[in-house]
């Protein structure tokens, strides 16, 4: 494996991370980083591999196309007032990319009654939400159905 060097300047650059995820969502866009030394594919995006640690990765874009694998209800203390101010239900779950990475997530209007329908009918496909936060979008999550 070539070593790569990296400048300081370019370390900090927020390009290297943040910069292009953040504006691929307010465009719909989902990016992730994948290695090129292993192939495993970081979401949220990082700076070097997780898996083996190797610094050379490039952007790939995910597809959207997600399950929902576990899930539970959020306490008072966990509350998304974002969420809360527009009357939206929402559960924390575990979801996973088509292409493979896995995080955790929220579920936007999911009430407590479809909660328990779906349950035991885990995994359940899911598509993403662009949630327009003002100053800058984020991703959740609803039910494809």
């Amino acid at each position: 494996m070539e070593t790569q060097t990296i400048k300081t300047e370019e370390f900090w650059n927020r390009e290297h991370i943040v910069e292009k995820f953040w504006n691929g969502l307010k465009d719909g866009v989902i990016y992730a980083k994948k290695c090129k030394e292993c192939g495993e594919i970081a979401f949220p995006p990082r700076m070097a591999c997780n898996e083996c640690g190797c610094p050379d990765t490039e952007w790939i874009t995910l597809s959207g196309k997600a399950e929902l694998k576990s899930f539970v209800f959020t306490g008072a203390l966990n509350a998304r007032l974002e969420l809360e101010d527009k009357g939206l239900k929402y559960v924390c779950g575990e979801v996973q990319f088509e292409e493979g990475p896995c995080y955790n997530a929220i579920i936007i209007n999911m009430k407590k009654k479809k909660a328990r329908e779906i349950q035991d009918k885990l995994p359940v496909k899911l598509r993403p939400v662009f949630f327009d936060m003002g100053r800058y979008t984020t991703l959740y999550f609803e039910l494809d159905e």
